[in-house]
This record gives structure tokens, sequence and C-alpha cells, in this order.
């Protein structure tokens, strides 16, 4: 148990509001120099995406073309028609990233599944801490640019899809997560500072309109430029 984690899901809504949440919808553009890398460069510059709160699943729509759309979970993903129609589907989708290096070139299940389970994780953080399995310590703060921080360290089970089991995320005086530091492994594990900002309230919900990825040199810090990962976030719905 991790007082900095109970402040943290209080700052976002509570555990109690959350609970009642059943999904998420938000209009979303998504751009930067990771989707180009991997072949997709405005793929999901102006998507519709629905995750589910009560297990990991996410889908955007439309999905490479106007009447498809991607159905994410971690042990499938697929591609469908609008109609439910499957064209295309891959069972325990994990592995097929091991072989890849940072410049391997994606095919659409593969970014089905990393675009799903990272917005998953986006849009469920903090309330997914409170997951059986997932562990929480508060570690030392962290000075940036003279705003100091308090960090929190999460640790995550492998029955939740996510960029790697370890990761830190830097909180504000108000409870509210300013910063994520991780390595996702299915790009190579590079060091990435994901910046989280732009606050809004959705029925009781607060989530961060606004993140920017960028990568992280080895004292911390993060490089200015180039952006890995935009997202822009707009018209969310809770249910």
């Amino acid at each position: 148990m991790s007082e900095l984690r109970d402040l943290v899901i209080d700052a976002h809504g509570g555990i109690a509001r959350w609970n009642k949440v059943k999904a998420i919808d938000g209009d979303m553009s998504i751009t930067g120099l990771l989707w180009a890398r991997k072949g997709w460069p405005d793929a999901l510059q102006d998507v519709h995406v629905t995750v589910s709160t009560k297990i990991q699943s996410t889908s955007y729509r439309p999905f490479t073309a106007p009447n498809k759309r991607s159905v994410y979970q971690p042990d499938q993903t697929r591609i469908e028609r609008l109609d439910g129609q499957v064209l295309q589907e891959r069972r325990d989708p994990r592995p097929a990233f091991q072989n890849h290096v940072p410049e391997t070139q994606w095919d659409k299940l593969d970014l089905a599944y990393f675009s799903g389970y990272a917005m998953w994780n986006y849009l469920t953080t903090p309330f997914v801490f409170s997951w059986p399995g997932v562990l929480c310590e508060e570690i030392a703060p962290w000075n940036e640019n003279g705003n100091v921080r308090r960090r929190l360290k999460v640790t995550f089970p492998d029955s939740i899809a996510t960029h790697c089991p370890e990761q830190i995320f830097h909180i504000d005086g108000d409870g509210m997560i300013g910063r994520l530091d991780y390595g996702a492994v299915i790009v190579g594990s590079i060091p990435t500072a994901h910046y989280v900002s732009d606050y809004k309230t959705f029925d009781g919900i607060k989530i961060a309109t606004k993140r920017r990825a960028l990568r992280r040199n080895p004292d911390g810090t993060a490089m200015p430029a180039p952006i890995a990962v935009a997202i822009d976030i707009a018209n969310i719905s809770i249910t």
C-alpha cells in the first residue's frame, strides 16, 4: 500500500467514481516520429478511441481505412469492418515483436496491438494502480528545472500488457501525474520521458488531454526534440 498511490487516485477522481465507469470514448490526433518510423505516419491522425475500464480492451476507428476498426485485447488483436466482420486477427500478439529492432516496419496488427495497449494504459492510469498484482512504492523526488515532484515506482504484473514492467510516475503537489518514465520493450526499450498535461474533468474523472513522449537522456533529463509520440485528446465521454 502506498500513501502516494492513494493520493494520486483520489486526485484523478477517486476509486468510488472510477468503479462506476465502464468505458471511455475520445476523439484523438496521434502523431510523431515513432509512427513514421514504423511506416504509419498518418494512420492515427484523426481517430475515435474506445477503452474498456473493466477489461484490457481498446478499439480505434477508423483504422487504416474508413470502413475498418481495430480491436485490441492482450491475447488477441484483430481488424474488423465496422459491421463486425473480422478481416485479420492475431492471437497472442506480443511475441510477434520479439525480433524487431527500432527500424522494423509494423504491419496493421502490430499497429493495432501497440496503439491499443498503450492507450488503454494511458486512459486507465492511475486507477489501474489498484488492480491485483500492481505494486506501488514512493521513491526519491525529482527536480526538473526547479520543479520538484514526488515519484511513484509502479511494477506491473505479466497479466497487464504495458510498455515495461517497471515505470516511474512523477506527481505534482496536487496529486496529478506530470510525467512518466519507461522504455517500451517492443520498440527497443528506448528510455522515454512522457509528459502529461492539460487535464480536464469529464464526469468526475480527470484526464490529461495532451501527451508528448521524448527521448530520455542517461541523466534523466529529456531531449526537447524530436517528439516520438504526440497525443491530443478531445470530446471525451464516459459511460
